[in-house]
Parts: C-alpha cells; structure tokens; sequence
C-alpha cells in the first residue's frame, strides 16, 4: 500500500504522524511511505532521517494525498486539505466527528473511509488516545499554573502556595487518563486537588494513588457547582468516546468564580465540556479568552506544543495498525484485530459507528468491508 503523510497545517501543530523507526517497518512490511518535505522538522525529525528509514521525500502536499491510497496523520483534515479527499481514500488520524458536522459530511460526500484514532477501544481503554491524553492532562494544569498568574491577567496565585499561604484550589472534573494526569501533576506541584467523577472506581483509584492528598466528590450539578465556584484552577476532562462531550460547567457556576480565576477545557476537541466553550476553540497563537472574568484555556491541540516528546508516544501507540492495514487491506487488518473496527467512523459514504450515528444526526450503517 502507499502510505502518505502529509505536513500538519493546523495553527501551531507541530507534531508528525510517524517517527523513522515506523517508517523502516512499514516498508518492512512492503509498503510505500511518502513524506511531504519538512513534515517532521518541528519534531525533530529531519527529511534525512526519514529516507534512511526508506521513505520518499515529496515536495508538495497535493503529491502526497493525490498518490496515497492511506493517509496517516495526526489531525483532522482542514477546509484548505477537503480538495484533497476522495472516494476510496482511507484517512488515519484524530478525527473527533462528533463535534465536527462539517468535515463529517465531507467525508461522507466524498465516501473516504474515516478511521478515528480517538474512538478504537480495547478493553474498554481507549489505546491510540491515551497517550496524548496523558500529555494534556499533564500539560493542562502547566497552562492552567501559568494563566493564573497576574502577567497573563489571572489571580496572582502560585499553585504551590509558600509556607503560612494557602496554595491554590484545582478541581478537577473526570478522573479518566487525562484528570489522572492532571491529578499527578497537581498533587506533584503541592496544589490543593478536588477531583469529581460518577465512575465511584476512578474515584476510589485516584484516593487509593494519592492518600490524604486530594479530595474526591461524585459528580452531580450541586457538586460540581460547589466546587467549580470556588476553585482557582478548573481543568474540565469529560470525554464520552466518540460523542460530543457534555457541557457540566454551567454559565451560572462560572458567574460565581473568582476574577481571574482559569478554566482549561480539555475536551474542547469533542465540543467542549462547558456552557463558555461550547464549539468554542482556541489556539496556541490564541489560546484564551476571558468571559465573566474568567480566563478559559480551549486549545484543541494541546499536545502539539511539546511535539516532539508527543510525535515518539502517538506514533509508538498506532503504528501497530499502520502496519496492519497497509500490509493486509483493511478488511483482513479487522479480522487480525478485531478493536480496530470500533476505530471504523465512516465508511462507503455511511456512517458506521453508533456514538457518531447518534451525535451527528445520521442513520447508522452496518460496516460491510
């Protein structure tokens, strides 16, 4: 199969699908590997090292896509990238359909078969996304540290806090693989950590981790109300896999926040998990904006600023498939491992996943490859 990866065009993403040692496997495995010229620099990955791995340079983007039967990459396509699909193309990146009516019909209208890395479950774990998930929640409460201070206009609060100071209050909401992070990095930095969930196990995980450490509510409107209202640092991580996330800070708690206060919403990638950023993203270029005196962090690339330590952990989690797909078809790839089909979003101008069926307002298909 020829494989194509293409430069990310998304603001300030300078992650890349693939490292040089995926790439020598993937021709391992008989396939072409075509890499679009500088698409690996912001990774550290330079054109060289790709070619020894035995991959082809090329100069233009439209080379790329045009000769690719698969594109692997990192984001979602952009408007400028739509020219690009077509009928029988097979797409593997981060996808996020349910917050994303337009490029689903896109898709669909161009019958692209749309492999999502965000949706592919095994074990009910989620494989190709925890890794970035891990990296934003880590980095989540880094930028939340850095816009409660005065500079960035937020409180004037060191997380920390100093001897005879109170440090900062951090409510976190979810206690999946990205509020674990958060959590970690939280505790680690001597903050004051709440973390609400209605998984009663997460809970149990997380209080089990950190002992006398942190304090963990159920999720319910009157604790998060509670909670959100008063915090300092707010880092939001509802994720529903392959749903649109759901908006569990209300604009009424966030007008009971402190001025200055932050709100980083992790799950703007899935529409948002507050009423304020609700199909509201931001970007690193851009990446806050202030409503009710409150500072809210929404970017929908969060890992691409640390790019090179998250092009080795995203690349090391779905290379396996890669291999899979470009040596056997997509078809047999299933067969050999059946969680690759919850992966499956689109397919044949269908619609074939139940969560993005339901979101997104179309008929559900059964997948017949």
């Amino acid at each position: 199969m020829i494989i194509g990866i293409p430069k990310e065009i998304k603001d300030q993403e300078s992650r890349v699908a693939v490292v040089p040692g995926a790439v020598a496997d993937l021709v391992k495995n008989g396939n072409e590997v075509l890499i679009e010229k500088g698409a690996g620099v912001g990774s550290g990955i330079s054109d060289e090292d790709y070619e020894e791995a035995g991959a082809k340079i090329i100069d233009k983007a439209a080379d790329v896509w045009e000769k690719a039967e698969m594109i692997y990459k990192v984001k979602e396509p952009l408007k400028e990238e739509y020219k690009y699909l077509r009928e029988g193309l097979i797409l593997y990146a981060y996808l996020h359909l349910a917050g994303n009516a337009e490029l689903t019909e896109e898709l669909l209208k161009k019958k692209v078969t749309a492999i999502g890395f965000e949706t592919l479950e095994k074990d009910r774990k989620l494989p190709l996304l925890q890794p970035m998930s891990e990296i934003a929640g880590r980095m989540a409460v880094q930028e939340g540290a850095r816009y409660l201070t005065k500079p960035e206009g937020g409180r004037g609060i060191l997380l920390q806090g100093v001897p005879g100071v109170r440090p900062a209050h951090v409510v976190i909401v979810g206690a999946g693989t990205v509020g674990t992070a958060a959590t970690r990095i939280a505790v680690g930095m001597g903050a004051r950590v709440t973390v609400l969930d209605v998984n009663i196990d997460a809970l149990t995980k997380l209080h089990n981790l950190f002992p006398d450490k942190i304090e963990t509510l159920y999720s319910n409107p009157l604790n998060i109300d509670e909670a959100v209202s008063g915090a300092d640092l707010v880092i939001s991580t509802v994720l529903i896999p392959g749903r649109r996330a759901p908006q569990l800070v209300k604009v009424d708690t966030v007008k009971k926040m402190k001025e200055g206060s932050v709100v980083v919403d992790v799950a703007i990638d899935q529409g948002g998990s507050t009423d304020i950023t609700k199909d509201h993203a931001t970007s690193h270029t851009d990446p806050v904006f202030n409503k009710y005196g409150v500072i809210f962090y929404a970017v929908a690339n969060i890992p691409g600023a640390v790019a090179m330590t998250s092009t080795y952990a995203l690349s090391n989690a779905t290379t396996l498939y890669a291999k899979a797909i470009g040596k056997e078809g997509l078809a047999a790839a299933v067969e050999k491992f059946p969680e690759l089909k919850s992966g499956i979003n689109l397919y044949d101008g269908k619609v074939v996943l139940e969560s993005i069926a339901e979101d997104t307002g179309h008929d559900l298909a059964e997948l017949n490859l």
